[in-house]
């Protein structure tokens, strides 16, 4: 299979580019080198080959919920820039 300069301007027109006599020609060896590439690939021998969706094995890192102890409110509220009633009071972002 192979890229025609055909293909390129046709491609271009859906995506609305407007390209050059020598962006086409460009883009139309680039495409096809890309192929050549994934050829040489489809020769590999796969049989036996695990396929994978991940290079390394993956597991499950988040550990389980479980209550536990908060802080007190009067040291939460020790960091904060401003208190009302108990709550945080910061700047309003809406007016």
């Amino acid at each position: 299979m192979s890229i025609r300069i055909q293909d390129v301007e046709h491609v271009a027109d859906l995506a609305r580019l407007e390209l050059s006599d020598e962006e086409k020609v460009e883009f139309t060896e680039q495409l096809n080198a890309i192929l050549q590439y994934v050829e040489q690939l489809n020769k590999l021998d796969t049989d036996g080959v695990e396929p994978t969706s991940h290079v390394m094995p993956l597991a499950n890192v988040m550990r389980e919920d479980e209550v536990r102890p908060s802080l007190p409110l009067d040291q939460v509220l020790l960091n904060a820039p401003d208190e009302d009633e108990g709550q945080i009071r910061v700047p309003a972002v809406l007016e």
